[in-house]
């Protein structure tokens, strides 16, 4: 199958899950299956969830040669409870929220604003296209998702524009985007569409409800010792990650100086990552898009 996708923080991310002989992980956005062969190769049982069936079955062919120790599963990562139910608890769980890059570059699929293809933008099969997330939204409805998921400042100007014109194909959405963002307020250093793609691409397939879908899950999934790493692409999801991973770590509020904690306010999870995790130069330098990726994990520790 013609899946390649190039694996964004390889050995980071790796590394924080510990893979090992007896080790169960998850990777909850298969992809082209880059993190799942290498958590493989160091011995884990590992299983591959996404929701887009061409990854699967590239994933599928390029990790046959590990046998029973790798399992693929068709569905959304913020459903791996119910996906899953059946080898919960698990030692470490693995998310990566960036589009693949056969999804970004096939025009057919409808993610790309530099070539022309259907307004789509489905990851799986189901679900409404953002051509017709666009025709059934209201215009003050569809101005407020962009702006909160896109953080555009002109979502009004182009969300009347949109809805004028209900774009079907990728290149009238940039026309239209084009036409109601002034040329002088065009950004520098991004595509002008860039940001209603983003909006649009995540209100498609439900990527923030299905990160807080996972970050509410991870008590259940993970037994003692586990852990969850998380690769995002933007401020949003990264903010969502690690406001979700503190709530998960709890927060002392005694009085500095005590000797002990007294308030209790302690979770059952440590951040393992302070400080995100970024790609450095040589990856960057192969992988462009790599630039933007920031890894956060967390660990079960009671």
């Amino acid at each position: 199958m013609d899946f390649a996708h190039q694996t964004v923080l390889p050995r980071e991310a790796v590394g924080l899950l510990r893979p090992g002989a007896g080790r169960v992980l998850v990777d909850g956005t298969l992809g082209g299956g880059g993190h799942s062969e290498l958590l493989l190769e160091q011995g884990a049982t590992v299983y591959g969830v996404d929701r887009d069936p061409r990854a699967l079955e590239a994933a599928g062919a390029r990790l046959s040669r590990f046998g029973t120790r790798f399992t693929a599963r068709q569905g959304n990562f913020g459903e791996l409870p119910r996906l899953l139910s059946d080898v919960l608890p698990v030692d470490g769980v693995l998310v990566d929220l960036g589009v693949s890059s056969p999804q970004l570059d096939e025009a057919s699929r409808g993610f790309s604003f530099q070539t022309e293809g259907p307004l789509d933008m489905r990851m799986g099969p189901e679900g409404p296209t953002a051509a017709e997330l666009i025709r059934t939204t209201g215009e003050e409805e569809l101005a407020d998702l962009i702006f909160r998921l896109g953080e555009e400042r002109f979502s009004r100007p182009i969300a009347r524009k949109l809805k004028e014109r209900e774009p079907t194909t990728t290149l009238e959405a940039v026309d239209a985007i084009k036409a109601a963002v002034p040329r002088k307020a065009w950004p520098e250093r991004i595509h002008v569409a860039t940001r209603t793609f983003q909006a649009l691409r995540m209100a498609v397939n439900g990527e923030l409800e299905a990160l807080d879908g996972l970050l509410a899950a991870l008590p259940r999934m993970l037994r003692v010792g586990g852990v969850a790493a998380v690769i995002s692409f933007h401020s949003l999801e990264d903010r969502r990650v690690k406001e979700g991973f503190r709530a998960l770590e709890g927060q002392c509020i005694c009085p500095p100086g005590m000797p002990v904690c007294g308030c209790g306010r302690r979770g059952d999870f440590s951040v393992l990552t302070r400080k995100a995790v970024v790609a450095g130069e040589d990856e960057v330098a192969r992988n462009p898009r790599a630039r933007s990726a920031r890894l956060r994990a967390v660990e079960r520790v009671r």
